[in-house]
């Protein structure tokens, strides 16, 4: 398989694995409370209006990124696969409590196992590692910047209406549990 190969098929996955995150880890409004506050809308709102900028920018000359194509390649490849890892290792762990909107289950835990011993939102630092790898696949700083900055903002605000939720559900443990860790990088943010 070419290196080319592989990373087409990753471009492939990612949307792909999201989309189908999407359709099938909704939450049940029988077992949980959806406290999404239409964070999720605008998530995916935001991810394609990125998307979009991020295809046209590619062709600004003057603005490519300075790496070889294989260079080039091999980074946006090992970023693409780290984030959809790291996202799909901490889903894993969550297991059925996963969803795509903000919910809480009736039967809600604190998971502080696995990634979440270290960090609070592994699978939001997963996806904005495959972003970045996306960006690095266009080539072009605009790109890059227009897909890695609106996201990031986006996750953010994600973050905190998830955060939000979590804290008026679980009380004490998750303050003490956001005391001791970062959201997204450990020792950083």
């Amino acid at each position: 398989m070419t290196l080319q190969t592989a990373l087409t098929m990753l471009v492939a996955i990612f949307p792909a694995s999201e989309l189908s995150l999407s359709v099938f880890r909704r939450a049940s409004t029988r077992t949980a409370r959806v406290e999404d506050r239409g964070s999720l809308r605008l998530l995916w709102l935001v991810i394609a209006v990125s998307l979009c900028i991020a295809i046209a920018l590619q062709w600004i000359p003057g603005f490519r990124l300075p790496l070889s194509s294989t260079h080039r390649r091999l980074l946006s490849l090992f970023l693409l696969s780290a984030g959809l890892v790291l996202r799909w290792a901490a889903i894993l762990t969550l297991g059925h409590l996963f969803t795509v909107d903000v919910a809480i289950h009736s039967n809600h835990s604190l998971v502080q196992t696995g990634l979440y011993g270290l960090i609070r939102h592994p699978s939001y630092t997963g996806l904005l590692i495959s972003f970045l790898g996306v960006g690095v696949f266009f080539g072009s700083w605009p790109s890059l910047l227009a897909l890695v900055v609106p996201i990031t903002f986006a996750v953010f605000n994600r973050i905190a209406t998830e955060e939000q939720a979590l804290l008026k559900a679980l009380g004490a443990p998750y303050a003490a549990y956001c005391a001791r860790t970062k959201r997204l990088l450990p020792g950083v943010v």
